[in-house]
């Protein structure tokens, strides 16, 4: 099926949720280029009422509202909704994300059908995102760790993608198969992009479409268990995909991280070294091929953190 279908995880917040149908609801040449949404209630502990009675008044918004059995997490969330959607292209979106340019799934669909490469075919690519409040780039949903050298370019190659707003063509999905189970937060995109780039595809960024996100620029502080998550799960990417010298490096630089983070909090410090240092005899190594690492080379990707 031509154009998007739309997958939004949502978690206790029904306002954003409200806000982000209602924008969907506003784009330019819709009934061509969004094909269903699916929004899918994360077992959220509040009120989605205005939810369901907006979806009511608004019938020509295709969407399935699904609760999920449990929380998901964002890995399993995503991998829960992804067999309910029906297009080719699926396009993700966090649930405080608002679509204000009427022509967005216009300039999208155009960058997904402009070749990036020559020789791999689009799997996956991020969109520009913006800070809802100021309205400058969000350095975090930035799909490349260079921001001063690629921040002005429309459009290029790189290494992964972000959460907040991505496009992942189901062809490559399949290809490279779910987001990990053990993933429960943090860290899901770099494991899935590894495994897109090594299935012959490649992934890129188009700067064209935008949208704007309600994180503070100040950033959200994760609290102390999410950054072990994140800690714990970035180790167990670089030990899967990359040689053994990146796990190390990356083991090591995020407990400094997580130390700064977190205000020196060792509620999770000494578990999340207790569960990295098991990865190497529980989790299999299944390192990228060299053309991976070439294009990786290529596109100047940070492997070691």
């Amino acid at each position: 099926m031509l154009g998007f279908s739309i997958i939004i995880i949502t978690y206790n917040r029904p306002g954003d949720t409200l806000e982000l149908l209602d924008s969907l609801l506003r784009l330019d040449q819709r009934e061509r280029y969004l094909s269903d949404v699916v929004l899918l209630n994360n077992a959220s502990t509040e009120d989605y009422g205005l939810v369901h009675r907006y979806l009511q008044v608004h019938p020509e918004l295709p969407v399935q509202f699904i609760d999920a059995p449990g929380n998901l997490g964002v890995a399993g969330g995503r991998n829960f909704a992804v067999p309910h959607s029906k297009a080719e292209w699926m396009l993700f979106l966090d649930d405080d994300v608002v679509v204000e340019d009427p022509q967005f799934l216009v300039k999208l669909w155009e960058a997904v059908n402009q070749p990036f490469a020559a020789d791999r075919a689009l799997g996956a690519m991020g969109c520009k995102v913006r800070y809802y409040d100021n309205r400058e780039i969000q350095v975090t949903a930035f799909p490349h760790k260079n921001f001063e050298k690629y921040k002005d370019r429309d459009r290029f190659l790189t290494a992964y993608y972000v959460g907040c707003a991505h496009v992942i063509k189901k062809e490559a999905w399949r290809a490279a198969g779910d987001y990990p189970t053990d993933f429960f937060y943090g860290m899901e995109e770099y494991d899935l992009s590894y495994r897109i780039l090594d299935a012959g595809y490649c992934i890129g960024y188009d700067g064209r479409a935008e949208l704007f996100h309600k994180e503070s620029p100040l950033g959200r502080k994760p609290r102390p268990v999410q950054l072990s998550m994140m800690w714990v799960n970035k180790s167990k990417v670089a030990w899967k995909y990359l040689p053994v010298g990146y796990f190390i490096t990356t083991a090591f630089l995020w407990s400094g991280f997580y130390l700064r983070k977190s205000g020196f909090d060792f509620r999770f410090f000494f578990s999340s070294i207790a569960a990295i240092l098991k990865i190497p005899f529980r989790i299999k190594k299944t390192p990228v091929s060299r053309l991976v690492r070439n294009y990786l080379k290529a596109v100047e990707a940070r492997l070691w953190f």
